[in-house]
């Protein structure tokens, strides 16, 4: 039996890759399984990773032959995972030696469907730790009752699927797969999912996961189209949210972090290309006009003065094109 599956999605990655196995290496069970895919990569890493599945042990190679971003290469590792916990890392990061078998450790102690972690953020040498925004610690919790309240940081913002590991139970019941072909957020509905869904989790205090930020080939650094997926996936969140049995309890958070991410994309909008950067206004303004517009004007009430008037404006020129139409 496989204890623990880890997927490992690799694009254009010949930079990182090589530190990113190494560090799998240091993290070797013999009932450990780490799915290497490569998501039809053009630079060097096919080669990397060719060596890694020779050298590497309980290495599994995939090879997609079109590229299908990183949500479809999450989906693929995940049906071709063995393993009783499943976890996650991305191609351009790296582990802790040792962090997985405290990973699996912790999991199997606290006996609940998913177990949520820390991490350490990288910018060249510069390191600081991100927490999960749960306060209790080491104590299964209900998953649902972490997404509120709405007007704070809470356990659905913190979308890293790899800050955790996951029990196979979950992958049974179809709430580790991602939406399929989404190039960003692709964290964001499958997050909002677990917690709707799965019966318990629980946040610890480990550090393992160092997650490189400011990586040239990320698409958080590239203002092309990719970027504007974080609508559609949002529309996703929405739309199962406003689905739920709880959505007037729930539909407020999802409304306010969709505005939030919006007014976000808006103040680095200098950073797209004009063509996307019109779609972006264009696109923002009819996801505002789609969303429920008495919660979405006690959204704005509520949200800092910059950002609301930066939504307001927005909102003012749907309502002036459905007036001139």
């Amino acid at each position: 039996m496989v204890k623990l599956s880890v997927i490992v999605p690799f694009y254009n990655v010949q930079q990182y890759a090589p530190d990113t196995l190494r560090s799998l290496r240091t993290n070797t069970r013999d009932d450990f399984e780490f799915i290497l895919v490569d998501d039809c990569s053009k630079d060097e890493t096919p080669a990397i990773l060719a060596r890694a599945e020779r050298e590497l042990p309980g290495a599994v190679l995939v090879r997609h032959e079109k590229n299908g971003g990183l949500a479809t290469a999450r989906n693929t590792g995940l049906d071709a995972a063995r393993g009783e916990y499943l976890t996650f890392l991305d191609g351009d990061d790296w582990l802790a030696a040792g962090y997985l078998s405290e990973l699996v450790g912790s999991i199997e102690e606290l006996g609940c469907d998913f177990v949520r972690t820390d991490h350490v953020q990288t910018r060249g040498r510069a390191r600081s730790v991100s927490r999960v925004p749960v306060g209790v610690r080491d104590e299964v919790l209900v998953p649902r009752e972490a997404i509120l309240p709405a007007d704070r940081t809470t356990s659905v913002d913190y979308a890293y699927a790899w800050a955790g590991v996951y029990h196979r139970r979950l992958l049974d019941r179809g709430l580790l797969h991602f939406t399929d072909g989404l190039r960003t957020a692709e964290d964001r509905p499958w997050i909002w999912r677990l917690h709707r869904e799965a019966e318990s989790f629980a946040a610890v205090s480990l550090l393992g996961v160092f997650y490189r930020r400011g990586v040239t080939t990320s698409l958080t650094q590239i203002g092309d189209v990719r970027q504007l997926d974080f609508i559609r996936a949002f529309d996703e969140v929405l739309a199962e949210t406003a689905a739920d049995r709880d959505a007037d309890k729930l539909l407020p958070k999802a409304v306010r972090t969709y505005c939030a991410i919006i007014a976000h994309h808006l103040s680095e909008i200098e950073k797209f290309e004009p063509a996307v950067a019109k779609r972006l206004r264009t696109m923002s303004a009819a996801a505002l006009d789609r969303m429920p517009q008495p919660l979405l004007a006690d959204v704005l009430d509520t949200m800092d003065l910059d950002r609301a008037a930066r939504l307001r404006r927005l909102r003012r020129r749907v309502t002036s094109a459905k007036a001139a139409a």
